[in-house]
């Protein structure tokens, strides 16, 4: 018997993360109209960044609480600097081309990346084991929050608080409100558009590094094929939500997580539908969502809304 507030935190939980890497691709596409297929691997770079800093930069026996500031930050670090190099030296050059060639290069750069993980990242090959935080598991009723869910419930909500603040009162948040509206108009009116691009790659980025984190936290290990998954999953939320708009990313992530937690745990309660109910068909069950969405509403659940689009 599956306990229904359970499985709803537990789908509220992994909706944050994945609404966390989706806030990337909706920010990029709300102002260059760019799907960036390979924020799944920066997403995936993060989480090893965070890893190289434990291993490498960290004294042996450093408690977590001390390690995972440093963690974060050095999973941000690498992020941003892969995001804003692609952006760059990857899409840059091709802003004018057909969209075709942008989508190609950005399939390209993912499996660069995944690759050069896999072949320099000392056991890259092989799953990496992520270090757990030494707190919980925390009992509220019949709710049970797990250790690794403990980062991801601070982050969420601040990050997305964060964000929601520097879109709405700074300068350069208005300034890729404009951008995102429209381009040229911005261009004229001051705005150094480029400047503008880079800083929605870094965001997004930085972002994906958090969910990295917070991944390794929750599953205890980092591998260099999660970021394809995991990296679909929040393309999927993001067009849920609205493609484009900051706000249904992260409820797009939610209802996604929700959706594809009550289809894991409760698919198998069916007569005749116990084989597709494990967690080896979760990820049909979020696909699925996205179709029917897509049949239904395609323009998501709360649609694109062109003010909100950075």
């Amino acid at each position: 018997m599956h306990e229904l507030p359970q499985q709803l935190v537990n789908g509220l939980l992994l909706g944050s993360m994945y609404g966390l890497i989706a806030v990337g691709y909706t920010m990029v596409y709300g102002i260059i109209q760019l799907i960036n297929f390979a924020h799944g691997e920066i997403f995936m770079t993060g989480g090893f960044g965070a890893l190289a800093v434990y291993l490498w930069l960290l004294p042996e026996g450093t408690t977590m609480w001390l390690a995972l500031p440093l963690m974060i930050v050095g999973g941000i670090v690498v992020s941003v600097t892969i995001a804003v190099a692609a952006e760059r030296f990857a899409y840059r050059p091709l802003r004018t081309a057909p969209r075709l060639a942008p989508l190609i290069t950005a399939i390209g750069l993912s499996l660069a990346l995944q690759q050069a993980v896999w072949a320099w990242f000392p056991g890259g090959k092989n799953s990496r084991t992520f270090p757990e935080i030494e707190a919980g598991p925390y009992h509220l009723g019949s709710v049970t929050i797990q250790s690794g869910d403990i980062f991801l419930l601070a982050a969420a909500p601040i990050c997305m608080a964060v964000l929601a603040y520097f879109v709405r009162k700074t300068r350069t948040g208005r300034g890729m409100q404009a951008t995102a509206q429209d381009p040229d108009t911005a261009k004229l009116m001051g705005i150094n558009t480029d400047r503008i691009i880079v800083i929605a790659f870094a965001l997004g980025a930085a972002f994906a590094a958090i969910g990295a984190v917070a991944y390794g936290l929750k599953y205890g290990q980092v591998n260099f094929r999660m970021g394809f998954i995991i990296g679909l999953k929040a393309f999927t939320a993001a067009v849920l939500g609205g493609i484009g708009n900051i706000y249904g990313a992260m409820i797009g992530g939610l209802v996604l997580g929700v959706a594809e937690a009550m289809a894991t745990a409760y698919m198998s309660d069916i007569p005749g539908m116990s084989q597709l109910g494990g967690q080896a068909w979760a990820d049909v069950w979020a696909f699925v969502l996205l179709i029917v969405v897509l049949l239904v509403r395609p323009q998501g659940l709360l649609g694109e809304r062109v003010a909100d689009r950075a």
